[in-house]
C-alpha cells in the first residue's frame, strides 16, 4: 500500500508481502478497507489515534502547550508516512466513495482526529484552561491542516525538522487557544 497507494495494492499482493495466503488475511479482515484502516491506525508513526483517543483524559495533568506538541509531532509523522498511500484512493472516484462509505459505516475516517482533538480542548475548556471563547473546532483543522500541508509540500521540497515545526505550529495557535498562564 505504501508503494502503489490503497487503490492499486491488491489483497494478493498485500497478503504475499505479509507472508500469507489471500484466505488469510480475509479471515482477520472482512474487506480491504478494515486492512487499510488498521494500517493507518496501527502501522504509521506516532500511533496518532491512539494517543488522541486518550488525550482527552490527559486533560489538566501536563500543559496544553506540552500535548498539543505531542499531537503535532505524531501528525506530522502520520501524515508524512501516510500520505502517498492515502491520496492514491481519490484517483479512482468509485473506489473513494466505496472507502468513503465503508470508513464512515466503521466509525473512522481523517475527520476523527479533529474531533479527538477538539473534544481535548473542550476538556482544558471546562478546566479554564483554555480560552472560553477559543474554538476548539477551528484549532483542530489548523492544527491538523499545517501538519498535512507539510507533508504535502514534503513531497516536493524539504521540510523543516517535524520536532521544531511541531513547535512553531503549537506556539502560532497558543495566543488564541491558550487561557493566560496555561500554556
Amino acid at each position: 500500500m505504501r508503494e502503489q497507494g490503497i487503490a492499486r495494492a491488491t489483497t494478493k499482493q498485500i497478503a504475499a508481502a505479509a507472508g500469507c495466503s489471500e484466505a488469510l488475511l480475509y479471515k482477520h479482515f472482512r474487506a480491504k478497507v478494515d486492512l487499510f484502516v488498521a494500517v493507518l491506525q496501527e502501522r504509521t508513526p506516532g500511533e496518532l489515534a491512539a494517543f488522541l483517543v486518550g488525550l482527552r483524559d490527559a486533560a489538566g495533568k501536563r500543559s496544553v502547550e506540552e500535548n498539543l506538541v505531542q499531537v503535532a509531532q505524531r501528525a506530522l509523522a502520520f501524515y508524512r508516512e501516510s500520505f502517498l498511500m492515502a491520496v492514491s484512493i481519490f484517483f479512482e472516484r468509485e473506489a473513494f466513495e466505496a472507502y468513503r462509505a465503508a470508513l464512515l459505516e466503521r466509525g473512522a475516517g481523517p475527520q476523527m482526529v479533529n474531533r479527538w482533538l477538539a473534544d481535548y480542548l473542550r476538556a482544558e475548556q471546562e478546566l479554564g484552561r483554555v480560552r472560553a471563547d477559543a474554538a476548539p473546532d477551528a484549532a483542530a483543522s489548523l492544527l491538523f491542516g499545517a501538519c498535512m500541508q507539510h507533508a504535502f509540500l514534503g513531497q516536493f521540497v524539504e521540510q523543516p525538522e517535524a520536532v521544531g515545526h511541531a513547535r512553531s505550529l503549537v506556539r502560532m495557535l497558543l495566543p488564541g487557544l491558550v487561557a493566560e498562564g496555561d500554556g
